[in-house]
């Protein structure tokens, strides 16, 4: 087996210095998700995981682009950064109070044009999405136990070498213990179950964040 570099966090800080900063209306962003939502804040994904998501919608060329779980908005800022001016961000989400404080950090980020909100049970949305145009790229980050669910919604949507991205699959390593049977840790197992040998898709999982794992449609 190769030899894995435990992820103490002296060594994360040092991943942190090594990275392209965070922007600065991204930072006050999170400084007003934590503010506000207190503890609730954790559901924000990290710096760096929102650096690779804007990195990987760039790389890709992605110009329709999906979001499930949306929250206060940074995730949704970090992809719609990337994209090109015509370029589209499909933010799904059921929560007003909290998508609402990110909406003005679209609005000063000149992002607002190329972000449509809809507040919505997301199955209801991916569902009913047009084939034309596909999507690119999708990321999830919702309630776990429909991650199943809306994999299978948005990958007939998705093009032809399209990624999806889904995060918390390592789930703070809580999935490892067979004791936790909650419904969020259940749909996560099955999640990571059911993708596995997909003759559909490739599959794997990084250690960035909570765990990401990153899918393309064959």
């Amino acid at each position: 087996m190769a030899k894995i570099t435990s992820l103490t966090q002296d060594l994360y800080r040092f991943m942190l210095r090594n990275r392209t900063a965070e922007d600065q209306l991204l930072g006050e962003l999170r400084r007003e998700t934590e503010e506000k939502v207190g503890a609730l804040a954790g559901m924000m994904i990290s710096e760096e995981q929102g650096l690779f998501l804007r990195i990987l919608v760039a790389a890709i060329g992605a110009r329709q682009v999906v979001e499930v779980g949306t929250f206060t908005g940074y995730s949704a800022a970090c992809m719609a950064a990337a994209l090109p001016a015509d370029g589209r961000l499909l933010c799904c989400d059921v929560s007003e109070e909290w998508t609402s404080i990110g909406a003005p950090y679209w609005r000063r980020s000149g992002l607002s044009d190329r972000i449509e909100l809809r507040i919505a049970p997301a199955l209801d949305t991916l569902r009913a999405l047009p084939a034309d145009p596909p999507v690119d790229f999708a990321f999830v980050d919702a309630d776990k136990h429909h991650y199943v669910d809306y994999f299978e919604a948005l990958l007939p949507k998705l093009r032809t070498n399209g990624l999806l991205a889904f995060d918390n699959v390592m789930w703070h390593n809580w999935m490892m213990d067979a004791a936790n049977q909650d419904a969020e840790t259940i749909g996560i197992r099955e999640f990571n179950d059911h993708i596995l040998g997909d003759p559909r898709i490739e599959t794997v999982m990084l250690h960035v964040g909570d765990g990401l794992t990153l899918i393309r449609k064959l």
